[in-house]
């Protein structure tokens, strides 16, 4: 698993930050500029992060999974491109095997990840045995 030190060589690739915003439960107060963060004036001095362990990250990643799931199942693009950058993230600093997932491999809102994902640490898996890249998945057409 990465270190915070390996951590900071991360770049956001979520349109919204929502990925390096995730990480942050994780980062010491005085470490966030580093990572490009910075707290509301009414949150300095109150920060407590979480210990950056693999269980803790499983917490954060089993929540985030389910998220993602519930957006790509629902063809919610930006939603579905966002988790997809989170479950990465996630995936990278582990570095159990899903680490190197292709940012092109996005097929069906992302659920070839999220499926690699819940099966690797026996999350919930609402799509069983479809693989994620199946049409049904895809947007509809329009007739």
């Amino acid at each position: 698993m990465k270190t915070l030190e390996q951590i900071k060589k991360y770049t956001s690739i979520a349109i919204d930050g929502r990925d390096v915003n995730r990480l942050a439960d994780f980062i010491p107060e005085n470490m966030l500029k580093d990572f490009g963060l910075e707290l509301k004036e009414e949150l300095k001095g109150k920060h407590k992060p979480e210990e950056l362990t693999k269980e803790n990250i499983l917490i954060h990643l089993k929540n985030d999974v389910a998220f993602a799931f519930e957006k790509a199942l629902n063809k919610r693009g930006i939603s579905s491109s966002c988790m997809f950058a989170v479950v990465k993230m996630w995936n990278w600093i582990l570095e159990e095997g899903l680490e190197n997932w292709n940012e092109d491999e996005y097929a069906q809102y992302g659920l070839p990840l999220f499926k690699a994902t819940a099966v690797k640490y026996g999350f919930e898996n609402p799509i069983g045995e479809n693989k994620g890249n199946e049409d049904s998945y895809g947007d509809e057409e329009e007739n």
